[in-house]
């Protein structure tokens, strides 16, 4: 019986195993990933568009009957917002309440 039998495998081979399976992950998802990234991106944007369009709905003068539950998410949308209106073709903000340019 070794002393390796008895301890259990060298460590570091370990780490440098787990490392380079890392390393091989990280390779095959970049390959996987990096020709569709700008496509992500846009879906990305699209939803969060949408998104806002919802939560603003009722500030848009669109009926909304969760207008009170979405209310909570306004606060985390006034920082995009002059940049989706702007997407959206709005030169101008479309809220009173809101002016940003």
């Amino acid at each position: 019986m070794t002393d390796e039998d008895v301890t259990g495998p060298d460590p570091s081979w370990t780490s440098q195993l787990a490392h380079g399976w890392a390393a091989v992950r990280d390779g095959l998802e970049e390959f996987y990933k990096g020709p569709y990234r700008q496509m992500f991106a846009r879906e990305k944007r699209d939803e969060d568009d949408f998104f806002t369009l919802i939560v603003l709905g009722e500030a848009l003068g669109v009926p909304d009957p969760a207008a009170y539950y979405t209310a909570e998410f306004l606060p985390g949308l006034y920082q995009d917002f002059h940049a989706w209106h702007r997407r959206m073709g709005m030169p101008d903000s479309p809220l009173d309440h809101i002016a940003c340019c």
